[in-house]
């Protein structure tokens, strides 16, 4: 048996530019929600010394403040909001948790302003930090 169409066979279009305005307003939606990541690092050229001791091995905990050359201080590479004394002082409080017997490392660019350091050994006066070290890298030995 045979049958037979009568009706010509409809063409269904989508209609694309409402689909397409959708995808455009998500994708302006990510743009503008996306959030980007900070680096919270200094970058530091340690100072040269010749008669540098190496830190002891075995050290698991201490405190380091990185000051940058600009006089920018990082606690334990955290960034801090402000360059001063008391914004310091209650980060390395918080950092230390208040044990002032780990040792305190300052990482100072070779560039730095001398009252940055100052400042910084100042906070570590203040709250009562007793092992002090100062990093540098060791100097490059002249031939003769």
């Amino acid at each position: 048996m045979k049958f037979r169409r009568n009706r010509q066979r409809e063409n269904v279009d989508i209609n694309l530019a409402s689909l397409i305005d959708v995808v455009f307003v998500l994708l302006l939606f990510f743009v503008v929600t996306t959030t980007f990541t900070r680096e919270n690092q200094l970058r530091v050229e340690l100072p040269e010394s010749v008669s540098a001791t190496a830190a002891p091995a075995g050290q698991e905990r201490l405190v380091e403040i990185t000051i940058s050359a600009e006089g920018v201080y990082s606690v334990n590479n955290n960034l801090l909001p402000k360059s001063d004394l008391a914004t310091l002082t209650e980060a390395v409080q918080r950092a230390s948790g208040g044990d002032n017997t780990l040792p305190l490392l300052i990482s100072a660019d070779g560039k730095t302003p001398h009252q940055a350091v100052v400042t910084a050994m100042d906070a570590a006066g203040k709250l009562g930090f007793s092992q002090l070290r100062m990093t540098t890298v060791e100097a490059a030995q002249e031939a003769p």
